[in-house]
């Protein structure tokens, strides 16, 4: 595997973290960083990620869901492609390079292939999703799903806050609900995806190494629960005769903070909302309702742990004389990296660094859309203290030097055919 030079690799990073900051000014407020999908915010830096697609060399399209698309062709016209990219929406009062960052490094992989006038058997192409975050419409993945076609017929229908449709937001933006089907990509048209993230987590820095290569992108479980007891008042109901649920919901949360671990260091669970009924100072809670959140890179453990924690929910409600309840609201099942993309991006970045780290990803990403039709892998940048989705999320320009070498190295030889 042939790598930039560390000079060219650091003119790309420098590069790519001004124009991170110039997407950055790109806000539906001066004072923090929302950009969300269709606005015409998202408009602008699709036009602005444009541009410097262009700049790379590649022919630029804006697709009927909204995406931006550049193409770099291949030896030959309209050779299979290998796709990379993230998304250029934010969640509210954002950080700057969550899913800006992969964008920009994937046209700094095109730039060096372009700087040398060279062309690879596969053509390369580079999308900027205009939806992953979700935060307009509560429903994620529109741009990646645009693309492999798996949108449900419900989402143009779909308000935003304002009562907003999808569709009209589509209309807003100069596109039409009725063509979303031609967004999507046929199988053949692509033959593998990557994508480059900060790690949004701590676990790289810890580490003390700036890249490391994602293994799966973590399942969830999201449920609703609730332990019913039997309200009483605070001064006359003796301790030894009390149903109050706030306690039998605190003594599972503790097991389950305890629980997770034990089962996978890989696992995670939170108990995230609890609200306590009739929630005065002077009456025993006889009512809580909380919920839980539990993440993993592997179904069947993650089922396992789940399975583990409600048992234990049922047997402290038993003892107590209360009721549980839980219903599940969410699930999403665990995407897999590609074994032989993990592969390929491990030997580039132990090229970089000297050594890599295999993690899971507890972020959700377009990548799991993208795994449905085609292999997917996933680079991580190392992002400082862990912090995302705030404005304080940073990372360092050497860093991102290495990553762009790591990560231009993988993309000419996969798209070499090696």
């Amino acid at each position: 595997m042939e790598l930039m030079s560390s000079a060219a690799a650091e003119q790309a990073a420098a590069r790519v973290m001004a124009r991170c900051d110039r997407l950055a000014e790109i806000s539906e407020t001066p004072e923090f960083l929302t950009r969300v999908y269709l606005s015409p915010e998202h408009l602008r830096a699709n036009a602005l990620a444009g541009e410097w697609m262009a700049e790379a060399g590649m022919k630029v399209w804006q697709d009927s869901v909204g995406n931006i698309c550049g193409r770099y062709e291949g030896l030959e016209a309209g050779a299979p492609a290998l796709l990379l990219g993230s998304h250029l929406d934010t969640v509210r009062n954002a950080g700057r390079y969550d899913g800006m960052l992969g964008v920009l490094t994937a046209i700094e992989a095109v730039q060096a292939l372009n700087q040398q006038g060279k062309r690879l058997p596969l053509a390369i192409e580079v999308v900027g999703f205009g939806d992953e975050e979700g935060t307009r419409f509560g429903i994620t993945l529109l741009g990646s799903r645009g693309l492999t076609g798996s949108w449900p017929e419900s989402w143009v229908n779909h308000p935003d806050g304002n009562s907003i449709t999808v569709a009209q937001a589509m209309a807003d933006a100069g596109l039409d609900a009725d063509a979303i089907p031609q967004a999507a990509r046929e199988v053949k048209e692509i033959v593998a995806y990557l994508e480059l993230h900060i790690e949004q987590g701590p676990c790289l820095e810890q580490a003390d190494l700036a890249l490391g290569v994602v293994t799966a992108i973590n399942g969830a479980r999201r449920l609703n629960c609730r332990f019913v007891g039997e309200a009483g008042h605070a001064g006359t109901v003796p301790m030894s005769h009390r149903k109050d649920a706030l306690a039998a919901a605190a003594e599972w949360m503790v097991f389950v903070e305890q629980a997770a671990p034990k089962h996978s260091p890989q696992l995670v669970a939170t108990v995230g909302t609890l609200q306590c009924l009739p929630g005065a100072v002077n009456v025993i809670p006889g009512e809580v309702m909380l919920t839980l959140d539990v993440r993993g890179p592997e179904d069947q453990p993650l089922a396992e742990l789940l399975s583990a924690l409600l048992t234990q929910a049922e047997a402290i409600a038993l003892r107590r004389g209360l009721d549980f309840s839980a219903e599940e609201y969410y699930q999403i099942p665990a995407t897999r990296c590609d074994e032989g993309l993990q592969a390929a991006l491990s030997q580039a970045v132990t090229a970089v660094q000297g050594r890599t780290l295999a993690l899971p990803s507890g972020a959700g990403h377009d990548a799991i859309a993208i795994a449905e039709r085609w292999p997917v892998g996933m680079l991580f940048v190392r992002c400082d203290r862990g912090i995302s989705h705030h404005p304080a999320e940073s990372v360092h320009a050497a860093d991102v030097a290495k990553a762009i070498r790591a990560y231009a190295g993988v993309v000419e030889q996969i798209g070499s055919g090696e």
